[in-house]
């Protein structure tokens, strides 16, 4: 059973965790599981600030409908002709959550038997490419996400991956440079967005390149779901992406699953035949009944919502920067248009890991990302926190330099994390209900 693959610190924690409950029955073993439960609960729900971008708090009434057995109901087939019986309302789930989701983002198809956001992207490869085709994605220093590349679900899908140019001096694609780039290469596929989407992307200057090489192009719409549908980013489909795939937590709000929206017949009956029979076959009721549910909050609320947590991000971003926090600058954009915000790592003494260690001694959780520095190491040189959460809770921009002194102890003045940590509690008690939700 031992993975000698894996890092010191994941072999340390299993080691740690096996000699702890070594030698346990299985009714203290039934008791630990509940209590691991209610503990992780109860750390990222009640006791932490949470700025960790692929996250959210879901509406209570979805974690309901997660925890209801026709999740484990097969359903195979297309609704009204499955191939297991009794499944007719199973069926009506399916259909409302596409419905909703069409609605939600104005396009024509939506797959939603997707379990997430990473498979949504490999739904998307074998909808549109064949094993040897070459496609072009942000690299790691530009956001791009693992999926989109050798060692993701790219590579498994046996695609050859070449980076997307990128304008490091606008955060956008670099359409010059892309033009020759694709004229030369010949992709089938260029894939836009990723891991961190401070601005809009060029969308439009992308699909023109595409139809000059005869490529589709792919908005990776994972983080930026929420925002999305709420009228406060770009418009991805409109702009010309033939596809735009999507984690539906995060900002999105909902249950941990995927999604792959289209307004093109043809993209349509590839990704259906990529679910059934191919990939995905049986899906998760519960999760999909999750999926409507989040999708109603964001047809209702989307709007207030996404400007809530796009004011939060830039008041956070300000404040930050005035307590002596490296954020990310991008001349005449300022920080950010989204509900990001990105802290270059090596000017706090370490990389974006070790920064998000820190912090996470202190109970405040983020996580670290890319970017294109020309200082400090390539990779993880940075932290990108995310205000999605933050909103949902009723935090304001009001309440951002709060959340900014907390950082700033950390990693400008040097302070014991744990010593700070009693204060991100109590900030973190003041907030206790969830907004931008059907009740």
């Amino acid at each position: 059973m031992e993975r000698t693959w894996w890092s010191p610190a994941a072999r340390g924690f299993v080691e740690a965790e096996r000699a702890r409950t070594s030698g346990w029955d299985l009714d203290r073993l039934d008791d630990e599981l509940h209590r691991l439960v209610v503990a992780q609960e109860r750390h990222v729900e009640e006791d932490s600030i949470v700025l960790y971008a692929g996250t959210n708090t879901p509406n209570p009434r979805l974690a309901r409908l997660l925890g209801s057995s026709i999740g484990s109901r097969p359903n195979l087939g297309s609704p009204g002709d499955t191939y297991n019986r009794g499944m007719d309302d199973g069926s009506r789930i399916s259909v409302l959550a596409n419905d909703l989701l069409c609605r939600l983002f104005r396009c024509r198809f939506a797959e939603t038997r997707v379990p997430s956001g990473s498979i949504a992207n490999l739904y998307a490869f074998l909808a549109t490419t064949t094993p040897g085709d070459r496609v072009m994605a942000f690299s790691d220093a530009a956001a791009g996400h693992p999926t989109h590349h050798a060692n993701g679900a790219a590579g498994l899908a046996g695609l050859e991956v070449h980076d997307v140019a990128f304008d490091v001096s606008r955060m956008d694609v670099d359409l010059a440079g892309l033009r020759e780039q694709a004229g030369r290469l010949r992709p089938r596929l260029i894939i836009v967005a990723g891991s961190m989407c401070l601005f809009p992307y060029d969308v439009a200057g992308v699909r023109e390149i595409a139809d000059e090489v005869g490529a589709y192009v792919l908005y990776d719409a994972a983080h930026m779901g929420g925002m999305i549908a709420g009228g406060r980013f770009q418009q991805p489909l409109a702009e010309g992406a033939h596809l735009m795939t999507g984690s539906t937590y995060k900002s999105f709000g909902g249950p941990p699953s995927g999604m792959v929206l289209t307004d093109s017949p043809e993209l349509a009956e590839r990704l259906d035949a990529v679910a059934y029979p191919g990939l995905t076959a049986n899906f998760d009721l519960a999760r999909t009944a999750g999926l409507a549910l989040a999708a109603m909050d964001l047809i209702e609320h989307g709007e207030a919502y996404a400007d809530a947590c796009l004011a939060d991000a830039i008041a956070l971003a300000a404040a930050l920067a005035a307590a002596g926090v490296a954020v990310y600058d991008v001349p005449e954009r300022g920080h950010t248009a989204s509900q990001h915000v990105a802290v270059a790592a090596a000017p706090h003494g370490g990389d974006g890991n070790e920064l998000a260690r820190r912090l996470e001694g202190a109970n405040v959780l983020a996580s670290s990302i890319g970017l294109p520095l020309p200082e400090g190491p390539s990779g993880a040189n940075a932290l990108r926190f995310g205000t999605q959460e933050l909103a949902r809770w009723g935090m304001t921009p009001a309440d951002m330099p709060a959340v900014a002194a907390l950082v700033a102890r950390v990693l400008v003045s040097g302070e014991d994390p744990a010593s700070v940590r009693p204060d991100t509690v109590a900030l973190r008690h003041q907030f206790r209900t969830r907004h931008f939700i059907r009740s």
